[in-house]
């Protein structure tokens, strides 16, 4: 043991949440009692989007990928026999994020909390909904709009919370470098503290407090090194931007204050145990450096390309912190990593390329502009797109999956359905029971009454008005939401309400602007897809193969529909991609409408078994059952066979990373469907 005191740990968490708010109450009591020190709250897909579990597109999403929260009620289920005062809480919430922290902040007053005692962070960070993850609502405009409100309530009124969690989590997974992932956020960042500043909402001289507020949330990849340095590089960038853009003299308002996710891209399906050594590896590169040390760490399950992790896989996940914090010496030592030349000219090498890459966006009116014109999203899809070709090319190296594969048999996965948890198809019938009783049921008063007192409440109708008119004018949101909150309204109603006043948006695809990744030199691989795509339109008669690759549901990460998109087209595929959020209804009818030889189906949120029969059965009924239907996706064993034995043509998971040989099992799908023989050309 050193002299030195041994650093306090970063706080430790498990994103968790699913099924009902019941069964997570019970997950975070017992995880709280195996020694995690916060809450991270995982949502549904309909409560992040905003939507009540009885809407549409909501099926087969119901407390599939986290808890549904549509009410107060929900919210205090799920924080029963918690004390919110003392807890400290994290929520993955961005374009509801304001009406989320409402219900929490009436939650905790009942609970007798004093509001300006809680900790925690909303991530409310929607620029990179755009473009990775796809749990957008509004435009871009009034996303921001209900941010910065967010933040001036929360310094004024929470001041020990997080109002915002610049995200650079997902646009990692959506394929970005260190210099796209720091610059991007470094630029959200700027955009989120202009519109404070300019709000007017904060007085001048209280402007550190709001700088002093702002987090990120980080990946942490496999390239242990890299990835070191990209923390040192933020800290650096952020402390420049925040003291000579904003003029903020004291260094702990200036404090670059970052929690991690270590990279759940990374995890995969073939030889799942070494998803273990992955997560190891990747959370040192954020702990080991303590002057780049993470504040907040949570751990991915090693079976997360699986499915859903069950309780024992999280909490090995929790006591690999636990051993690495309190066994190991790591926070008995100064930053180890200090005068390092290789360290420091990497840092140094990052810092100028992102600063580059800030002024250029900066060139184009800042992050809200470049997320508009499509260039943010379109250099996402084009760095993506060359990740993977490297990787189907052997140049990047992942173990068990395009080198090392052969193996002994797995005894951990060895009952593979058993391997992961599973959401009970009921669940999602309780909760549509729930709401439509909790609508029935709620009590109003027969005049607005409310005005800030968490125990009077106005009708639902006065409530919705009063926001509606809120977000028409210039005011604070935050009042209105929190009236919303105690007089019972569902996050559907809320999110609603204001639709009707900012309308929706969707964001660009960034497909049709991305380069060729893969070339088609003869005798490649690419070559070869090419010629069966261009002889099966020719034996069909028709001009181009077409295919349509649908987002069914909520599910928002595009990142491999978008994948295929782009080398279908590159391939010689007519592509039809209308982005993310359709019903089986509007993909049936787009397959019609364009007259498509197939139909690939992207789902990663575990509504499959929901919505897929459904496509399957429209086609038919409109007598168009002959169009192959394939699907990717995290899809159980189980499930794949079912849905192969309900008529899809093929099932693609993680492990069919060959997204050229994917492209032409399509082909050969297509021409079993149309009767045509079997090309003899390997795909």
């Amino acid at each position: 043991m050193t002299e030195r005191q041994k650093d306090r740990p970063w706080l430790m968490r498990t994103y968790a949440g699913h099924s009902t708010a019941e069964a997570s109450n019970e997950l975070y009591r017992r995880n709280l009692a195996k020694g995690q020190t916060g809450l991270s709250v995982a949502f549904d897909l309909p409560t992040q989007t905003g939507y009540d579990p009885d809407h549409i597109l909501a099926r087969g999403e119901v407390g599939r990928v986290g808890v549904p929260v549509s009410h107060l009620g929900d919210m205090r289920r799920l924080f029963q026999d918690i004390p919110l005062e003392q807890m400290n809480t994290s929520m993955t919430i961005n374009a509801t994020a304001m009406w989320l922290l409402a219900l929490y902040q009436v939650a905790a007053e009942e609970q007798g909390a004093d509001i300006a005692q809680l900790q925690g962070t909303t991530q409310n960070d929607i620029v990179k909904e755009y473009l990775s993850r796809g749990t957008h609502v509004f435009p871009p405009g009034p996303s921001l709009r209900l941010t910065t409100d967010m933040i001036a309530y929360t310094v004024n009124h929470i001041p020990k919370w997080n109002p915002i969690n610049i995200c650079s989590y997902h646009l990692q997974e959506a394929g970005a470098t260190p210099v796209q992932e720091i610059s991007y956020a470094m630029s959200t960042a700027i955009a989120v503290l202009d519109s404070v500043r300019d709000s007017g909402q904060v007085p001048e001289e209280r402007f550190g407090e709001v700088v002093a507020r702002i987090s990120f949330f980080v990946n942490a990849g496999v390239r242990f090194i890299e990835e070191m340095c990209k923390m040192r590089a933020f800290g650096r960038i952020w402390d420049k931007v925040t003291r000579e853009r904003y003029g903020i003299e004291n260094d702990k308002q200036r404090r670059f204050r970052y929690g991690v996710q270590v990279n759940s891209l990374g995890l995969t399906e073939a030889q799942p145990e070494n998803n273990v050594q992955r997560i190891v590896l990747e959370m040192l590169a954020v702990t080991l450096s303590k002057d780049a040390r993470a504040r907040a760490v949570q751990l991915p399950a090693w079976n997360e390309a699986l499915g859903l992790p069950r309780p024992w896989d999280q909490q090995w996940s929790l006591r690999i912190q636990q051993v690495l914090a309190h066994e190991s010496d790591l926070l008995e030592y100064e930053d180890i990593f200090a005068g390092s030349h290789v360290i420091e000219a990497k840092v140094d090498s990052l810092v100028a390329d992102c600063l580059a890459e800030i002024d250029r966006i900066q060139e184009m009116g800042g992050a809200m502009a470049a997320v508009e014109s499509g260039y943010l999203k379109g250099e996402l899809v084009a760095s993506h797109a060359e990740r993977r070709a490297r990787i189907e090319a052997g140049q990047d190296k992942i173990v068990g999956v395009n080198c090392f594969e052969q193996t002994e048999e797995n005894p951990l996965t060895a009952d593979l359905d058993g391997a992961i948890m599973t959401v009970d198809p009921a669940t999602e019938a309780l909760t549509v029971e729930r709401i439509l009783r909790w609508r029935a049921e709620r009590q109003e008063s027969s005049e607005r009454q409310g005005n800030g007192d968490p125990f009077v409440f106005p009708t639902v109708m006065q409530a919705l008005d009063r926001l509606k008119e809120a977000a028409a004018g210039t005011e604070n949101l935050m009042e209105a939401t929190l009236e919303c909150a105690r007089a019972g309204v569902t996050t559907g109603e809320w999110a609603n309400a204001l639709r009707e006043v900012f309308g929706e948006f969707r964001a660009p695809t960034g497909v049709s602007s991305a380069p060729v990744a893969v070339t088609a030199e003869a005798g490649t691989p690419m070559a070869l897809v090419r010629a069966k795509v261009s002889r099966t339109a020719e034996d069909l008669g028709s001009g181009r193969l077409r295919l349509l690759v649908g987002k069914p549901g909520l599910d928002g990460h595009s990142n491999g529909a978008e994948q295929i998109a782009v080398r279908a087209r590159d391939a010689g595929f007519e592509v039809v991609y209308q982005g993310i959020r359709l019903t089986p209804e509007e993909i049936s009818t787009a397959a019609l409408a364009e007259d498509v030889h197939c139909v690939g189906l992207s789902i990663l949120s575990g509504s499959h078994s929901a919505l897929v029969p459904d496509v399957l059965e429209r086609l038919r009924a409109a007598g168009a059952g002959d169009i192959p239907v394939v699907l990717g996706g995290i899809i159980p064993n189980a499930d794949a066979i079912a849905l192969k034995a309900a008529g899809v043509a093929a099932v693609f998971t993680p492990k069919d990373f060959g997204i050229t040989e994917i492209i032409g099992r399509i082909v050969d799908e297509i021409r079993k469907a149309n009767k045509l023989d079997p090309l003899e050309v390997p795909a």
